[in-house]
């Protein structure tokens, strides 16, 4: 069985941050200009036109295909191998961030400003599955805002099940809000400097699953329109990076072994 996401409409978290004044898209970004003299039409028309195909697109592609979490038994029909010790593996998990223009209000870069990564940015969470498709993409939340934060805000909790295993990093310290029977498992945290032979296999053992999800986010980043969002974008950002999230999932498969399985 698959479980239906959240609505798009739910309410806004606490951190989303208010509207911010500026200029139209077309004034700012000088390819919009270039468009609008090469096909002899107003910018404007030309920023109607890109942000209609966006938004049909994003209807399309993920709206359409992305809005259901594949069950663990669907899962299991496109297992790697490297998931045998982790067959009820329902997604891995992580944030990444994309670096945006620095807001102009103080009040809003309190809330955009990454200390970790050192930069005013937005967090998207991601959950792969783990023959390295992407299942799961958030909204975007401010900067400053915590892992363990964003996985309660987005709703992706109400698509687990008892009996379902989470994968993720360090930084999501999250057993104590999954629902019951959901397990979560991270790498261990250095005891007294080290860590014994069995948590240096379970790191190394975690690591390679990891490895996914850690591929879709390198590979989402090759979208040049993702490597720095200006305020004109702002308000259009979540449907850009949910579409490449999409787009990334229309490539070729991540994991060579599931590649392979195609090709065969």
């Amino acid at each position: 069985m698959e479980e239906s996401l959240p609505a798009e409409g739910s309410p806004p978290m606490e951190e989303s941050l208010p509207a911010e004044g500026s200029p139209p898209m077309e004034e700012s970004l000088p390819a919009f200009s270039f468009l609008a003299q090469l096909f002899q039409c107003s910018s404007s028309c030309v920023t109607n036109v890109l942000l209609t195909f966006i938004h049909v697109l994003h209807e399309l592609w993920f709206k359409d295909i992305m809005t259901t979490v594949p069950s663990r038994e669907k899962n299991l029909t496109s297992l790697p191998s490297s998931f045998q010790m982790y067959r009820n593996c329902r997604m891995i998990i992580d944030c990444t961030d994309v670096e945006i223009a620095t807001p102009s209000s103080m009040d809003l870069q309190k809330h955009t400003y990454s200390k970790y990564r050192g930069m005013h940015s937005f967090k998207i969470l991601l959950g792969v599955a783990p023959n390295a498709v992407i299942t799961y993409c958030s909204k975007l939340y401010p900067g400053s805002v915590s892992d363990k934060a964003i996985v309660t805000k987005s709703g992706i909790l109400e698509v687990f099940r008892s009996g379902d295993l989470i994968l993720a990093d360090k930084g999501f310290l999250i057993r104590d809000i999954v629902p019951e029977g959901v397990s979560v498992n991270i790498p261990p945290f250095l005891n007294h400097g080290r860590l014994t032979k069995s948590e240096v296999k379970l790191t190394k053992d975690i690591a390679r699953t990891r490895i996914h999800v850690e591929r879709a986010n390198a590979r989402l980043k090759e979208f040049k329109i993702l490597r720095f969002i200006p305020h004109t974008l702002r308000s259009n950002a979540d449907i850009v990076v949910q579409l490449c999230c999409a787009l990334v999932n229309l490539q070729n498969p991540l994991s060579k072994e599931v590649a392979v399985n195609l090709d065969n």
